[in-house]
């Protein structure tokens, strides 16, 4: 059985404890993330949402002035250039409310962790 904070519902309960314009850009994070991702599952991990596709995909959070965005950080090096104008660390980004969300940009970085998590399967399919 799986625990109340491993399932899209918990995503939805994370979700729908937010304010409607925060909301609004939670569930367009959200939705990019599955466009690029579909066969990704959803759980509440470190008390945020986390896309699952062989491990951790990537996780988001709402903060009061931002959104929190944890690719790891072999996608953050990846896009160090477009991520130049956004306040992050070694595994984060951090996009400002007050600005409209880079939703391509999220849309790429999920698109290398999918690839980074499709290369670990095959890599460990291969080593059995």
């Amino acid at each position: 059985m799986k625990s109340a904070g491993s399932s899209p519902e918990a995503v939805d309960k994370y979700i729908a404890g937010f304010p409607d314009d925060v909301r609004k850009i939670l569930e367009q994070v959200r939705a990019t993330i599955k466009r690029v991702a579909p066969d990704a599952g959803e759980a509440i991990k470190y008390g945020m949402p986390t896309l699952l596709l062989n491990g951790n995909l990537v996780h988001f959070a709402a903060h009061e002035r931002h959104i929190g965005f944890y690719p790891t950080p072999s996608a953050i090096a990846a896009f160090k250039s477009e991520l130049s104008q956004y306040k992050g660390a070694k595994g984060s980004v951090l996009f400002p409310m007050d600005r409209p969300m880079p939703l391509s940009l999220i849309e790429k970085i999920v698109k290398l962790r999918v690839e980074e998590a499709r290369a670990k399967l095959k890599a460990k399919k291969k080593a059995r």
